[in-house]
């Protein structure tokens, strides 16, 4: 399964976004209003939890400088990633887009396919804020 949220566009340079999105702490700021738990494992690792949704434990999985940063399931019984893509559009102006990529049959596809799309578009909109 692949879902893509709308590129958004924030007016920090790439280096800038990259770094906030690169200190995991910053992840807590971009989730949703109804999140419950959130907490930093390591300095690759944070788990959070939203009412009514079983905790997550997200690990960084590959960063490229300025470019990209790939976070996935710290478990392998829901292989997932979580993409931030980004794109310098002038020098103090980046266009990030989000993409989540996981592995699921068609029951749980179809179950999660909503949460996580709303997920996205709220981690999408929070970061235009920054």
């Amino acid at each position: 399964m692949h879902i893509e949220s709308p590129a958004v566009r924030l007016r920090k340079s790439r280096q800038e976004v990259y770094e906030y999105l690169t200190r995991l702490e910053n992840f807590e700021q971009l989730m949703p209003d109804n999140i419950q738990t959130f907490e930093v494992l390591d300095p690759d690792t944070f788990r959070f939890a939203l009412k009514g949704m079983p905790e997550i434990v997200l690990k960084r999985k590959q960063q490229n400088p300025y470019d990209q940063i790939v976070l996935g399931a710290a478990s392998d019984k829901l292989p997932f990633t979580l993409k931030a893509d980004l794109r310098e559009v002038a020098p103090q102006e980046t266009e990030v887009g989000l993409s989540f990529e996981g592995e699921f049959n068609a029951m749980m596809a179809m179950m999660i396919k909503g949460p996580i799309t709303n997920f996205l578009g709220t981690l999408s909109q929070k970061l235009s804020a920054i």
